[in-house]
């Protein structure tokens, strides 16, 4: 089993603000997810992320500031990490072909928001 962990730091963007940016503007909301995707694909491609082959199990642990956003606003995140793992290539795909369970852990860090991410391969 190959196990690697990635961190993106910061918070990223909840599905609140997501879905209030696609009201306002569609185009706003797609500015948002090209910038998010692209962002960890970034950390991705800084912290030598290895392609990862057959299914990966993820824990995903989100670090927020405070405890203000629900947690499945928070884990909508996951839209952009996964998008940014395919393309990194650490994931051909982001299909369930490629991903078996994904586990959500929500703690605080208010000095140090950020997701880690250990995956594991299956």
């Amino acid at each position: 089993m190959k196990n690697c962990i990635f961190i993106i730091p910061g918070e990223l963007t909840d599905l609140n603000t997501y879905i209030n940016a696609e009201r306002t503007n569609r185009y706003k909301a797609a500015s948002i997810k090209k910038a998010e995707t692209q962002r960890v694909w970034g950390e991705l491609e800084n912290q030598k992320v290895k392609p990862i082959k057959g299914i990966v199990e993820m824990i995903c642990t989100w670090y927020t500031k405070d405890l203000k956003k629900d947690s499945d606003n928070v884990a909508f995140a996951l839209k952009y990490i996964l998008d940014g793992m395919v393309l990194a290539k650490v994931l051909p795909d982001d299909s369930r072909k490629y991903t078996g369970s994904i586990v959500h852990i929500f703690d605080v860090d208010a000095k140090k928001p950020r997701v880690e991410i250990d995956i594991t391969q299956r």
